[in-house]
């Protein structure tokens, strides 16, 4: 089994569900996923820096991160990876809400005005998170490379963060799971 398949088997063993949820966007769905389950898991978070890491390679990027929590493993494992392979990628968070002591930083992370930063997600539904991390980021002087999310679930998040000229780029998207309900 490969690494794509491998993590599609623990998303759907341990991020999956269905049934009636309430999402961040306040909108109603019958299919939730909760990648805490994954990422926070050594196998997970391997398989997804992975993962990250090949689809970003080749991007002249020198720094990757998120808006905290969802992307903080995701932005380690993958920047972790790529120093591995030869190439320094600093990881960062994004802050929810300003520091108000210190320096006050929504940033934090080994990060310089002008370096190129691919934002990452774990799921993207509306894109309001990855908007709101995109506004920080570009504040405190970085460029945008890209966006990339470990799962779209094609509610348009998609659309409306590539409505401000960003590419947007997934392992995997909602139909990889739906599809599957049915089978099993």
């Amino acid at each position: 089994m490969d690494k794509y398949d491998e993590l599609k088997e623990l998303i759907k063993k341990d991020g999956v569900k269905f049934g009636t949820f309430v999402l961040s966007s306040g909108k109603t769905s019958d299919f939730y996923v909760d990648l805490r389950k994954v990422t926070l898991n050594p196998k997970g978070a391997l398989l997804i820096g992975s993962l990250v890491f090949d689809m970003i390679k080749n991007r002249k990027a020198d720094a990757i991160g998120g808006m905290t929590f969802g992307a903080d493993p995701i932005a380690l494992t993958t920047a972790i990876t790529a120093l591995q392979a030869g190439k320094n990628l600093s990881a960062f968070i994004v802050r929810k809400e300003q520091k108000t002591h210190g320096t006050g930083n929504w940033i934090e992370g080994p990060v310089t005005k002008g370096q190129r930063a691919i934002v990452v997600e774990d799921v993207i539904t509306t894109g309001a998170s990855a908007l709101k991390a995109i506004d920080r980021i570009k504040e405190q002087g970085l460029e945008i490379d890209m966006v990339v999310a470990v799962l779209d679930r094609m509610d348009g998040g998609k659309q409306a963060i590539e409505a401000l000229g960003y590419k947007v780029i997934s392992i995997f998207t909602k139909d990889d799971f739906i599809e599957e309900k049915g089978k099993g």
